[in-house]
């Protein structure tokens, strides 16, 4: 699809096209382009994936004119899968327009998820943002968070801090690159339990005002010893919790995190860790509240310092095994999270009934708040409505300077999010608090 230019003829990205050699303005769309980087690191690499080539031109010249990047073009998914699997590098961010012959962006996304689950990707297109936001719930529907979606025309201000991000960042080494075609097996996954291949990531949380790192969330990953790291969808955590063993799971995490809590504690850095809880584990489980306080007690963590996730999801079945758990982890002065606000059913029905302590804002509304007056207004009534029920808060999905901006000014207490770092091992985290003590 060719996009009818909205702006200027002569604009600075234009002049920008206009000076830079042919070599570099016209690649082969298979022949990723080299360019030398400062550092003995590997260069960031960005695929673009766009029918129009004075697009892909477009996004080359801005990106390259500041950063030293690897750059990758597609004219369709189609032939961006087959450069997935053919480049030797890990894809740190892949720029993918929605309207295209051959292969639309859909259908690219829908083949993504199962070949490269963990691809950074930004979305592109000229239409509203009501239908960005429903392909972004598609995105996360087959497995991948976009970390944006960008109006057509591009320009620098929403182009660089996206790649920005992935220069910076030393842990985007963990960045995507095909996993396997092949499928993970149930058996698979369960042996993985007994050979000890789970452990938790942690994504680091700060300080709207600040910066400053107060915490972190705890996330199941898979070392699993072909494919490498592995995300929990769509890998492993269904098919476990289908199963009967998202107990086993939920315990190594619960270990891991807590651990790790009394080592940065133990470093000098007194900061919190949260842990997600599924559903189905708070009902069916009716002592989970007392071995989740033994892990602390055996740590010396105390249980301010450890704040449990539930979805709202979670927090809407009313049955009685869940609803005891939570009271029981409250009554024992742990913090409790109501995640995925604004998502749910019955959300303020939900903050009535469960004693939170803390309201995770969703990342989908997020993604959209420089572009969605709607998303804004949401967001701002959320936070408001936390102000007046005494509720610590948190953004996440933060991946922009402007969207921190914004949830600043709004109130907002907490971010996390790309913008901080990716999720990462424990050793890379304690690597990283010191780094900023």
């Amino acid at each position: 699809m060719l996009w009818p230019l909205a702006f200027e003829p002569r604009c600075d990205y234009c002049r920008c096209l206009d000076e830079l050699p042919m070599n570099q303005i016209s690649p082969s769309l298979t022949s990723p382009t080299k360019l030398a980087s400062s550092s003995s690191r590997r260069p960031a690499c960005v695929l673009v994936v766009d029918d129009d080539a004075f697009q892909r031109r477009l996004v080359k010249a801005i990106v390259t004119t500041r950063f030293p990047v690897t750059m990758i073009e597609a004219c369709d998914g189609q032939q961006a899968l087959a450069l997935l699997e053919q480049t030797d590098a890990p894809v740190d961010l892949v720029l993918c327009d929605l309207d295209m012959p051959v292969m639309d962006g859909m259908a690219f996304v829908r083949h993504l998820g199962r070949v490269a689950p963990k691809t950074r990707l930004a979305l592109i297109s000229g239409s509203d943002s009501t239908l960005l936001q429903s392909v972004e719930t598609m995105c996360r529907a087959y497995g991948i968070e976009p970390v944006a979606a960008l109006k057509k025309p591009l320009n620098a201000s929403v182009l660089e801090p996206l790649v920005d991000t992935i220069t910076r960042h030393p842990d985007r080494v963990e960045a995507a690159r095909p996993t396997s075609n092949r499928s993970v097996e149930v058996d698979e996954a369960i042996g993985a339990l007994e050979r000890g291949e789970y452990e938790a990531f942690f994504h680091p949380k700060a300080c709207a005002r600040s910066g400053r790192i107060v915490g972190a969330e705890a996330l199941v990953r898979w070392r699993h010893p072909e494919l490498g790291v592995l995300s929990p969808y769509p890998h492993f955590l269904d098919q476990l919790e289908n199963a009967g063993h998202a107990g086993p799971l939920t315990e190594i995490v619960v270990r891991d995190a807590i651990q790790a809590c009394r080592q940065w504690h133990d470093r000098g850095h007194p900061l919190a860790v949260s842990i997600n809880l599924s559903l189905g584990l708070l009902q069916a489980d009716i002592e989970l509240a007392d071995r989740i306080s033994d892990i602390a007690q055996q740590a010396d963590v105390c249980p301010s310092k450890i704040m449990l996730e539930v979805t709202e999801t979670a927090a809407a079945t009313d049955i009685g095994p869940a609803l005891e758990n939570l009271a029981r982890l409250r009554l024992r002065g742990f913090g409790l999270s109501i995640d995925d606000f604004g998502t749910g059913y019955s959300s303020l029905e939900q903050l009535r009934r469960v004693a939170f302590t803390e309201l995770k804002i969703d990342r989908g509304f997020i993604s959209v708040l420089e572009d969605s007056a709607e998303a804004r207004a949401i967001v701002s009534s959320s936070l408001e409505l936390a102000r007046k029920l005494n509720l610590q808060t948190v953004a996440e999905g933060v991946e922009r300077e402007a969207q921190w901006s914004l949830l600043e000014s709004m109130g907002c207490d907490q971010m996390q999010g790309y913008y901080l770092g990716r999720p990462m091992s424990a050793a890379k985290f304690g690597e990283l608090i010191q780094s900023r003590a």
